[in-house]
């Protein structure tokens, strides 16, 4: 997912643990834990919308005439007659299954490939052309042979597996993002392949869709994880297994718009991330690393194979390796590298990354690794030949560098963010072929993620220092420009002459003063139809359409279960689960009161200070404090039994995993201050 939310806790935890205690508590005073849960839906979606004339059976509207032109035009402006990159995607295939179904949890498949099978001939008014070739490009999947001896399954999950050749076994690289479809993956791969142990694992970075599959693939091999030699860099385990936690809840609403999880699978609808087809579906594990790479340059022999590593964190994940083999002249560049521009900030919402330190590992690897030959990577398809190799380098390293220095040239002159995504554009030598296209990232977005990255959130203008909620402002614009009706009428003359994007600004304001206006409503999705239809971006196309199918039939339901994310969430450092505690405290209810509480993880022989003082909640690993109000002692398991729902109430209520010592009055009260969220929060709708 890249991301995938790490979803924790749930709202009944707490009565789970204070049951147990056999406390009585006043009514309303349970909270959640860690509440990073998805749960239910949002409170105050209006009605749904009766379908328009032309929609489809999903509500979506027809593609316009402007629409239509645009992705005409569009075709006109790059090489499509370039067939390349299909012979390459091909090159190489050892065997593809006909259909790729993985089957996942409660007959939820884990992995559809099936579901892109309308991903055919040439594109459809509705999606920009260079995405639908990039989504037929991603549809290619099977076993492919790299080079003798490095092998990959691609399009089993939304990265690649690589697999490489060692003295006794195979060395698996990147094993996906969950055990079915990492399972999935590699009982094909044996089924071509000479059948062999996994001797070793690299994780190449910290991000699920690179990991999340290891127990499945072990699984498949026959292999035990104690018996297996596990590669990671420095920092990997952490990153892991914190990057969602504590921006969890926002971040996962946020993703279902980036991946368009709720949308059907349509020429109207998700076609492609642009990175690959989707996020897969399953349950996700890790292991803890055996060996961490600590500097670019270190050098391991890994069953007979060399490997040269080159570390690149905080270029497209905190927590990032690529590596070299010399005896193949192969390098792999992880996700520094893909066959799209990346994104310097996520839509889903992370931290900005850096675009000089991103371009400036890619111009060290040709000076650290001046023979390679053949390039492959976490996503898509490699690149064969030196020449090919170091032109496919130069186009990435320069994209990257272009957008960060003329950002930065249009902010030296005093333009703000929005002007200067707007101004900047890359070079003709930049745009004219496919590998850095707007699939994934944009030069738009990742313009105003470098203006971010060094100035802030503020432009400099002080109308924008504390404007008003969009909800009090667009009661006001609505009321200037002559009422609701005007707006709309406005809106429609703008929707009319193709202007999309002003009429989505007029509508947005329409939409947050009366989110009861169907009249603003449905011409709002349709608007939102066009946007999306014309977006080269997988994610932007989402955005669009995900917003479009809200507004007409409320703020999506897409849940998980916790229990998905059991063999990850063990790892987790046990002080994430109480920033997120800190970070929900009410801090209304919170005024005035004082608590000291211990958190005792008796296996563990560990225990977590709490204290809440001055509406702020603290937490500190050490000694139990003598003179807390109540220590609340659990085991590990019983936790992670209690945070996904797989306790037995019934079996537990005398379980000695579980105790509570002190005023179990004051416990209630300290948890009753914990917010609880549903995590299915209005985007679309104030």
């Amino acid at each position: 997912m890249k991301q995938f939310a790490v979803r924790l806790a749930r709202s009944t935890i707490l009565t789970r643990i204070l049951k147990f205690s056999r406390a009585s508590m006043p009514r309303g005073a349970i909270a959640v834990l860690a509440a990073v849960a998805m749960l239910g839906g949002c409170d105050s979606s209006p009605p749904p919308l009766t379908l328009d004339e032309g929609a489809d059976e999903n509500g979506n509207s027809a593609p316009t005439v402007f629409t239509a032109q645009e992705n005409r035009d569009a075709t006109a402006e790059l090489p499509f007659e370039n067939t390349a990159d299909f012979e390459l995607a091909t090159r190489g295939l050892i065997a593809s299954e006909p259909s790729l179904l993985v089957p996942g949890r409660n007959g939820v498949p884990a992995w559809n490939r099936d579901a892109y099978n309308f991903v055919e001939g040439d594109a459809p008014d509705s999606v920009h052309p260079s995405l639908w070739r990039q989504a037929k490009l991603n549809n290619i999947h099977g076993l492919f042979e790299v080079v003798e001896g490095i092998y990959q399954v691609r399009g089993y999950d939304l990265a690649n597996m690589t697999l490489i050749d060692g003295d006794s076994g195979w060395i698996v690289v990147d094993p996906m993002t969950s055990a079915q479809t990492g399972e999935a993956a590699m009982k094909f791969a044996l089924e071509h392949l000479p059948r062999k142990p996994i001797s070793a694992v690299l994780f190449t970075h910290s991000h699920i869709d690179h990991f999340g599959g290891v127990l499945g693939v072990l699984k498949a091999a026959g292999v035990d994880a104690d018996s297996v030699e596990v590669i990671a860099p420095s920092g990997f385990l952490d990153e892991a297994t914190s990057e969602n936690i504590l921006a969890g809840p926002t971040m996962m609403r946020r993703a279902q718009y980036m991946y368009g999880m709720p949308l059907p699978r349509t020429e109207r609808g998700h076609v492609d991330t642009g990175l690959g087809k989707e996020p897969a579906a399953g349950d996700f594990g890790i292991l803890s690393p055996t060996r961490e790479i600590t500097r670019t340059g270190e050098h391991l022999t890994v069953d007979g194979v060399e490997i040269e590593f080159q570390i690149v964190s905080g270029s497209e994940a905190p927590a990032e390796f690529t590596f070299y083999l010399p005896q193949y002249r192969a390098f792999c560049g992880a996700e520094l590298l893909s066959r799209n521009l990346h994104n310097l900030y996520t839509l889903r919402g992370a931290k900005v990354r850096d675009a000089v330190a991103w371009s400036g590992f890619i111009d060290e690897i040709e000076e650290l690794f001046p023979d390679i030959d053949t390039y492959f990577a976490s996503h898509h398809w490699p690149v064969w030949g030196a020449e090919a190799v170091r032109q496919f380098f130069e186009v990435h390293r320069d994209t990257y560098k272009f957008i960060h220095d003329q950002t930065l040239r249009f902010a030296y002159q005093g333009y703000t963010p929005r002007e200067i995504a707007e101004r900047v554009e890359l070079p003709k030598a930049l745009r004219g072929g496919f590998s850095n296209r707007d699939y994934y990232g944009t030069v738009y977005h990742n313009v105003r993620a470098v203006y971010q990255f060094y100035f802030g959130w503020y432009d400099g203008n002080p109308a924008n220092l504390a404007p008003l909620t969009p909800e009090d402002e667009a009661v006001r614009y609505v009321e200037a420009m002559g009422g609701e009706d005007a707006v709309v009428d406005k809106a429609q003359a703008a929707f009319d002459a193709g202007e999309y994007r002003w009429a989505a600004t007029l509508l947005n304001h329409a939409v947050f003063a009366n989110a009861e206006s169907a009249a603003a409503r449905g011409l709002l999705a349709r608007t939102y139809d066009q946007l999306g239809y014309q977006a080269e971006s997988g994610p932007w196309r989402d955005v669009y359409l995900t917003g479009a199918l809200e507004l007409r039939q409320g703020s999506s339901e897409v849940t998980l279960d916790p229990g998905q994310a059991r063999g990850m969430i063990r790892y987790a450092e046990r002080g994430h689960f109480f920033d997120v505690m800190a970070a929900q405290l009410n801090a209304e209810k919170a005024e005035g009161e004082e608590f000291l509480i211990n958190f005792t993880f008796t296996d563990l022989e560990e225990n977590h200070v709490l204290r809440v003082k001055n509406s702020v909640m603290h937490h500190r690993i050490g000694k139990p404090a003598p003179d807390a109000d109540a220590t609340l002692s659990v085991t590990q398991d019983l936790f992670l039994d209690l945070i996904l729902g797989e306790a037995n109430i019934a079996s537990l209520a005398m379980d000695d995993d579980l105790q509570v010592e002190g005023s179990r009055l004051a416990l209630a009260r300290f948890f009753g201050l914990q917010d609880r969220y549903t995590g299915n929060f209005n985007i679309v709708f104030p």
